[in-house]
C-alpha cells in the first residue's frame, strides 16, 4: 500500500521509535510513517482504539482505518481479538 500512488502509510503504534525503526528495517518497510503513542493516547481514544479492560489496558487495539484526502475515513476494521491478522486484502481493495 505504500508504494500506491497518493497514498501514505502510517503506523501507530506504543511502541517506541527506536523499536518500530528497527522493526521496519527487518522486515524491509521502507515507506511507512511510524508514529507512536508513547506520550499520548488522545488519538487512540478519540478513535476508540485505546484497550482499557485486559490486561493490554493502555494499548492500541489492532485495526486498519483509511482516509481520502479530506480525511473521511472510507475504510475501518478493527479486529476482536489483538491476535488476529486485519483483512489486508479487503482494506487494500479499496484503495484501488
Amino acid at each position: 500500500a505504500g508504494r500506491a500512488e497518493n497514498t501514505v502509510v502510517i503506523n501507530i503504534s506504543a511502541d517506541l521509535p527506536f523499536a518500530q525503526a528497527r522493526f521496519c528495517a527487518a522486515e524491509g518497510i521502507d515507506n511507512v510513517v511510524n508514529l507512536s503513542t508513547m506520550r499520548g493516547r488522545d488519538m487512540l481514544k478519540n478513535y476508540g482504539l485505546l484497550m482499557v479492560t485486559s490486561p493490554l489496558a493502555g494499548l492500541a487495539a489492532r485495526a486498519v482505518i483509511i482516509a481520502d484526502e479530506k480525511n473521511i475515513i472510507r475504510y475501518m476494521e478493527l479486529v476482536p481479538e489483538i491476535s488476529q491478522e486485519p483483512n489486508y486484502s479487503a482494506a487494500l481493495a479499496i484503495l484501488k
